[in-house]
């Protein structure tokens, strides 16, 4: 397979990302908020999920037919050096409540690494781009108007804001998760739970909290994230500083000094 053009592809995502964002839109106007069912207890999907993933897929597959993709909602295919992941809705919960934290999340992968990666904060029509070696920007809606975002410099965990999520698909790891809260929230300024895995990693990267953990992750709520704090210029691994943390969604994220500290903090409940 030809070398990919990941500025024309993140070019393309963008497109992707709009129509399944008007799908979210399309389904609020209808209804005023999200009809939701639940996929497993605590664990939310609605009929736009399905309809926005069904878009961004059907825009990507347009642009890039031999590509494979791993969705949320729609499953996942193998094969191939190019794979899309793709998140429709991080933050299912607040979306059907109206809490306005909730995004969607594009990422391309090249055999095992991502190369290009969107988030997008959808109440606040905040687009977070990245792409491998070409670093990461924010713009609202208008690429030609992006500015580039890094990691905070903050080198210091007491005066440090953490993001994190709690374990709601997961209740039997609510003992360890709470431990780890405690050890780390007497360690920093304050911590911040907003309910979008995604949206955590964008402003990991953009330095509006330095730095953040959660256990049980997919994939899909991580890949984009991920792009994005690395080419700000910040670290993401599992707890243990290692790099299971796309296999097994136990992750910790943040500018180099502020994760060192979380990774030393959480080492000892690391699986």
């Amino acid at each position: 397979m030809d070398e990919l053009d990941t500025a024309e592809a993140l070019a393309v995502a963008r497109e992707a990302t709009a129509e399944g964002i008007a799908a979210l839109e399309e389904a609020r106007e209808r209804t005023g908020r999200g009809q939701a069912a639940e996929k497993r207890p605590r664990d939310l999907v609605t009929e736009a999920d399905h309809e926005a993933e069904r878009r961004i897929v059907a825009r990507l597959r347009e642009a890039f037919p031999g590509h494979a993709y791993l969705a949320e909602e729609g499953g996942g295919e193998k094969g191939g050096r190019y794979r899309w992941v793709i998140d429709p809705l991080d933050g299912t919960t607040n979306y059907v409540h109206d809490f306005p934290v909730y995004a969607v999340s594009v990422a391309l992968f090249d055999d095992e690494e991502p190369v290009v990666g969107i988030v997008v904060d959808v109440a606040r029509g905040e687009w977070f781009t990245g792409r491998a070696g070409a670093g990461a920007a924010v713009d609202r809606g208008d690429p030609g108007e992006a500015r580039p975002i890094s990691v905070s410099e903050n080198d210091r965990l007491p005066t440090a804001l953490l993001a994190t999520g709690f374990p709601f698909r997961y209740p039997e790891q609510l003992d360890r998760y709470l431990d780890t809260f405690r050890a780390l929230f007497r360690q920093t300024s304050d911590v911040r739970r907003a309910g979008s895995a995604a949206l955590d990693l964008a402003w990991v990267a953009s330095g509006r909290v330095d730095g953040f953990w959660e256990l049980g992750l997919s994939l899909w709520d991580i890949a984009a994230g991920e792009l994005l704090v690395l080419e700000a210029g910040g670290r993401v691994t599992d707890w243990a500083g290692g790099t299971s943390h796309r296999e097994s969604g136990w992750i910790a994220s943040g500018n180099p000094t502020v994760h060192d500290a979380i990774v030393r903090t959480l080492e000892p409940w690391a699986p």
